[in-house]
């Protein structure tokens, strides 16, 4: 229902409350494009304008809830809302969206050209950087190895509760001067160590290349990785060619063994059946 101006819908027990002032904040916002700050902000979708809506309301009625745990319960009550309870966050976004397509468009025409390329150069960065974290995300949820470690590194994951100072920085910066006065006997057991851990990240760089070439998953491999496996592959279709063309030569050999053995032994078996006609026709004339 509506009343001064509000809409109220229940869920789940609770009142909700959707204000007309809430739903236009940021239309505001995108229509003061020519900040200091740069171009006009992209307008939330429907839904994070709900969750922008519900977050107060929720933190007031439960202070004791943790960040995550409300956000889950206003994602939970978005899912159970109706497509009309739905309609008003929505259509704000289209609203939004088309304010901010009009904001873009003046913001860029007052852009020099070296602004503009500038611009460019920024943005490509920004998705570069994007597609490396979705990149980096897909490979720790497909178990690529970590890197081995190097020596000062496994020193200073061992050390770094104990060391001086009250920063990360100031810490990282002492345990390098502890480091550099270490002796060279003590250096070595961390070395020997990240000598392990190199072997380590070998093998199971190995496996997981394998798997990754099973499921076919080669845009992964390492390019040296998929070079060696390609020359191995050459070199054993090479001997099985090999392979088998000594054994066709070996049969081809044989067969031609039999044939001059059944040759000759046919021969001696004619000249045997001539030599005791010859002696029976002789035994004759006698």
């Amino acid at each position: 229902p509506k009343l001064f101006g509000l809409t109220f819908f229940y869920l789940n027990g609770e009142t909700l409350c959707l204000y007309k002032n809430d739903l236009t904040t940021n239309d505001r916002n995108q229509r003061s494009f020519l900040k200091a700050s740069g171009p006009p902000k992209r307008p939330l979708n429907g839904y994070m304008r709900f969750v922008m809506q519900q977050q107060p309301i929720i933190t007031r009625q439960h202070p004791e809830i943790k960040s995550v745990d409300i956000i889950r319960k206003i994602a939970q009550q978005w899912r159970t809302l109706s497509p009309e309870q739905k309609r008003p966050f929505e259509e704000a976004s289209v609203r939004a969206r088309e304010q901010f397509k009009v904001d873009l468009q003046r913001y860029q025409a007052q852009l020099s050209p070296a602004q503009a390329q500038q611009q460019a150069l920024e943005k490509r960065a920004r998705t570069a950087k994007r597609k490396a974290i979705r990149k980096k995300r897909e490979l720790t949820s497909l178990g690529k190895p970590k890197r081995p470690r190097s020596a000062f590194n496994i020193f200073m994951s061992e050390h770094f509760e104990e060391a001086r100072g009250a920063t990360t920085q100031a810490k990282m910066k002492s345990l390098f001067e502890d480091w550099k006065n270490l002796f060279s006997h003590q250096k070595q057991v961390y070395t020997h160590l990240a000598e392990d851990d190199k072997i380590r990240y070998k093998n199971e760089m190995k496996s997981w290349e394998d798997h990754m070439v099973e499921i076919g998953r080669e845009d992964l491999v390492r390019e040296q990785s998929l070079s060696i496996r390609k020359k191995a592959t050459g070199r054993s279709t090479t001997a099985s060619k090999k392979s088998a063309k000594t054994k066709t030569k070996a049969k081809t050999k044989a067969k031609s063994t039999s044939t001059s053995t059944a040759a000759k032994k046919t021969g001696v078996k004619g000249k045997a059946q001539a030599a005791r006609k010859t002696k029976s026709s002789s035994t004759k004339n006698t």
